[in-house]
């Protein structure tokens, strides 16, 4: 399978250990590697538990890595009753889930550029008091709003995932943090 590239969060790099990451302050970043597709989707399902209103979280990886399975958990975590409802959007670009508050599940997948986002009502995803969640959302580094969520997802076998979160702005950092000590009391 042909890899795409796409841009790390600052200081991550997969080759050296996470102990030697040098962070950006402005950043709070946490790897972690689930085993299979349904601690995957648990992973999911805490960290939606916990989002607040007009959060967003962007989810960058190669095809196949997890982005759509990922957001079925935290669309789980947010109150869609049955996640499989939750379906990767590619072909009609948005797909709006109701929980215990509205969540927009967008695909940049096959969009072009920043004109054609913002075309899909992106502004009214971002500033609304939903929760938006973007695959290929690298595609448009420009229209990402300054705290978010950033979530890395990379193949490391079969069944296994590397999760990178990167929490950019001073919610997204709580948030990331959150979700390390949350995951780590459940394990």
């Amino acid at each position: 399978a042909k890899s795409m590239i796409f841009p790390f969060p600052s200081g991550w790099n997969p080759a050296i250990e996470s102990s030697m990451i040098k962070k950006d302050p402005e950043e709070e970043i946490w790897e972690v590697i689930t085993k299979n597709p349904d601690q995957t989707l648990r992973l999911g399902h805490v960290f939606g538990k916990m989002l607040p209103q007009s959060s967003m979280v962007a989810l960058i990886g190669d095809l196949g890595a997890g982005k759509t399975l990922l957001a079925k958990g935290i669309a789980k975590g947010l109150g869609v009753e049955d996640e499989r409802e939750v379906s990767s959007p590619t072909f009609v670009l948005v797909n709006e889930y109701r929980g215990r508050i509205p969540i927009h599940h967008v695909d940049l997948y096959r969009l072009q550029g920043s004109v054609e986002v913002e075309d899909i009502g992106w502004e009214e995803f971002i500033s609304g008091p939903g929760v938006t969640l973007v695959e290929w959302a690298e595609k448009v580094p420009d229209l990402l709003p300054e705290d978010r969520v950033e979530v890395y997802l990379h193949w490391v076998g079969a069944a296994e995932r590397k999760l990178v979160f990167v929490g950019k702005g001073q919610a997204a950092r709580d948030l990331v943090g959150h979700l390390r000590k949350k995951w780590l009391e459940e394990a």
